[in-house]
């Protein structure tokens, strides 16, 4: 079931992590978008070697290569065509300007992606605000807030520490860092003496992948794996204070606040794993990932022997990851997205090609495979508009 890996744990130093998951030939990209079928399918791929830290409990992918890595204004991450996810956000954003007094205050968001919280953050308490994400894009800025907000098409580090933030924000980034304490410290040192400076990370949670057998939630940008217990360690050993630590997004994301301390913090939250509950959920998923695989492959080989047509919504990489570890094919014959900049582009690894939602009225699809639960009543309302009403099934 394991087998034992001198690695290095990129949290706490320790050598040795057990591998229990290993996939080959996945795309290294998932998100950035492919112009054509062939170039989607030709895309360069890598292995997955999920390796898991006995001392610390963090996992990652020991076979992950950060050189073949193309972030660029090409990579199209933006969950910001979800009604839902901005609804999400608004609340996220309402909560930090209230409890942290955000009013012309300095934001420093690491990770921004194409900047659409940090300029929320700006637009609603008067705040300036600095950006840092080589995907931006420029031209997608319309807010009149912009003038106070500066983007750094650059992955933050030593060189930029200087910034200095009354709060410091890190949103689905740190998952993509192969080195998470290098990055954590680099917060650290760049807030010196300045306790009043917060900081706030949200991550995915691995408990919900492990327990639910959730394969399509690893891919390979994906590098650095967290339970709330692992990431409060991680924290804690970079010379913070953990004060919050809870499950937000229907249990998907970790959501940590944090403040800098001189001394050591050895407070316990409620919620935090230890390394036996994590082990458990590592073996689990280790014995019955397989399973999960053959019952995706049976019903889809069913639906196709019958003729069914299927699609899947949701272009992003949980998408990706569904359709190569699978190895789908004609199984399903397009994929759903309600981002415009995805639209008639292709899915990486496979060349199935993104379509519109309003593509769905003259394909008519039997089946609609909805890559995430939290999304199910607006696609359902989506289809409704539409007058459609295929089989709605979630992963």
């Amino acid at each position: 079931m394991f087998s034992l890996s001198d690695h290095i744990c990129y949290c706490c130093g320790s050598k040795g992590l057990l591998n229990f998951y290993d996939i080959t030939g996945i795309p290294v990209h998932s998100v950035l978008l492919m112009p054509s079928r062939e170039t989607a399918i030709n895309y360069p791929k890598g292995n997955i070697s999920l390796g898991y830290c006995q001392k610390c409990g963090f996992i990652s992918n020991t076979a992950f290569k950060p050189e073949v890595h193309e972030y660029s204004s090409k990579y199209e991450e933006t969950q910001g065509f979800s009604p839902t996810f901005n609804a999400f956000s608004l609340n996220l954003a309402k909560r930090l300007i209230e409890k942290y007094n955000l009013n012309g205050k300095d934001i420093i968001e690491i990770g921004c992606g194409k900047g659409e919280f940090l300029t929320l953050l700006c637009e609603l308490g008067n705040n300036r605000g600095i950006g840092f994400d080589p995907a931006y894009v420029n031209e997608r800025m319309h807010s009149k807030a912009a003038e106070r907000i500066i983007f750094i098409r650059d992955f933050y580090s030593e060189k930029y520490s200087y910034h200095k933030g009354d709060i410091i924000i890190c949103k689905m980034t740190l998952e993509h860092i192969q080195n998470p304490f290098e990055l954590v410290s680099t917060v650290r040192r760049s807030i010196g003496d300045q306790p009043g400076t917060n900081v706030i990370f949200q991550v995915p949670d691995v408990t919900r992948i492990l327990k639910d057998l959730a394969f399509w939630d690893i891919y390979y940008e994906h590098c650095s794996y967290f339970n709330p217990g692992s990431l409060a360690r991680l924290f804690r050993k970079s010379g913070f204070e953990v004060i919050n630590l809870t499950r937000e997004y229907d249990d998907q994301y970790i959501y940590i606040e944090v403040k800098p301390i001189c001394g050591k913090d050895d407070l316990t939250l409620t919620g935090e794993d230890g390394i036996k509950e994590l082990t458990q959920d590592v073996e689990f998923f280790s014995k019955n990932y397989r399973r999960k695989l053959n019952e995706w492959k049976h019903k889809l080989e069913i639906i196709k022997q019958k003729g069914g047509r299927v699609v899947l919504w949701g272009s992003g990489s949980k998408g990706v990851s569904f359709l190569t570890t699978l190895n789908i094919q004609d199984e399903i014959g397009y994929v759903v997205d309600i981002n415009p900049y995805r639209h008639n582009t292709y899915m990486a690894g496979t060349g199935h090609e993104i379509v519109a939602p309003v593509f769905l009225k003259e394909y008519k699809p039997d089946m609609v495979i909805v890559m995430n639960p939290v999304y199910c009543n607006e696609i359902e309302e989506e289809l409704k508009k539409m007058g459609i009403k295929p089989e709605i099934i979630t992963v």
